[in-house]
């Protein structure tokens, strides 16, 4: 059961800035943070170089240190295996390229425009599928917002748009309520998704300000979360999560299989059980985005098979997320058939 937490304990707007600025950076102090050896230095230290590490500290104090298997570190540390050429892992594994409807717009599905809102995160994944994603070449215009106001009226059937990124949760207030405030001005969007890491690597970003902006939208909101293990999901973490419950917003959660991270049975049924406690209902559990740099993640077959066996045999459906894959061209997830 989840603690009442009082409105004092809700972070203020400084909090998840200052946190963001002193997130981690450098491998070095990331393994002496945990205790960890050198010899995961000079491959983290290369890796680095082409997708730079970078990681809240209240994400690292949730890490177990001398375990150099922990599977939160697993998410972040920069290995040498990223460096290694794999057959059938490139730049843009789901086609977001192909899919380019305007500068930070990507439209694959019916219905419903994705927003590239920023290319920033406070985390940097290693199997992150946008790594490579030409972000400075596709900024939407947090000017005025006009490009994104323009295609949507353009295209009345599109009545859900999804604030993406990098993570929408990075830009700040000011800069949400300036689009929320274009929005309005499209009388077809019924509902308004946000896809954020934030709530759960840095739990101090939701704030007495960015609950108001919510809470003043217009639409219903859905706001699916991305957590992988169960570990991430401590009690500040729970208590943000509760903050975003009680204002009605729909909770969801998406998860990536990766090896050595949640790839058994046991894993998996508990990440389930505890999105429940802290208001969060499992959605997708994708495959693992064939990115250039993330081979070393991907599960075999064999193992995808037995997974989903297990967990229907253990789940309730309420539980249960959907095994998916994204594949380009696609005209939505693509369930696992076994």
């Amino acid at each position: 059961m989840l603690v009442n937490h009082e409105p004092h304990m809700i972070a203020r707007s400084a909090d998840w800035k200052n946190a963001l600025a002193n997130a981690v950076r450098d491998p070095a102090e990331l393994l002496a943070l945990l205790d960890l050896p050198d010899n995961l230095l000079a491959g983290a230290t290369e890796a680095a170089k082409a997708f730079p590490l970078r990681v809240p500290r209240g994400f690292v104090a949730r890490m177990a240190r001398g375990n150099p298997a922990d599977p939160l570190l697993r998410q972040v540390l920069p290995l040498g295996e990223e460096m290694l050429p794999v057959a059938g892992f490139g730049p843009d594994p789901v086609g977001d390229l192909a899919a380019q409807a305007g500068a930070g717009l990507l439209h694959k599905y019916h219905g419903r425009v994705l927003m590239t809102a920023t290319g920033a995160c406070a985390v940097h994944c290693r199997y992150c599928f946008r790594r490579h994603f030409p972000y400075g070449e596709q900024r939407p215009g947090r000017d005025d917002w006009q490009g994104v106001v323009d295609y949507l009226q353009a295209h009345p059937e599109v009545d859900e748009l999804i604030l993406s990124g990098g993570d929408p949760l990075m830009l700040d207030d000011q800069q949400l309520h300036a689009l929320s405030q274009r929005l309005r001005e499209l009388p077809q969007l019924k509902r308004l998704r946000l896809h954020s890491r934030l709530p759960i690597v840095l739990p101090e970003r939701i704030d007495s300000g960015l609950l108001a902006w919510l809470a003043g939208l217009p639409w219903p909101v859905v706001m699916v979360v991305h957590c992988n293990h169960p570990q991430e999901l401590d009690e500040t973490v729970a208590a943000a999560l509760a903050q975003l419950h009680r204002l009605g917003l729909t909770l969801l959660n998406q998860s990536v299989l990766l090896a050595g991270v949640n790839d058994d049975a046991e894993t998996l049924i508990r990440l389930s059980h505890r999105l429940f406690d802290c208001k969060v209902l499992p959605y997708y559990l994708h495959q693992l985005d064939r990115v250039k740099g993330a081979a070393h993640f991907e599960l075999a077959e064999s193992q995808l098979a037995l997974l989903t066996e297990t967990l229907r045999a253990r789940l309730p459906g309420y539980l249960l997320p959907r095994l998916v894959r994204e594949l380009p061209g696609d005209v939505g997830k693509r369930p696992y058939s076994g």
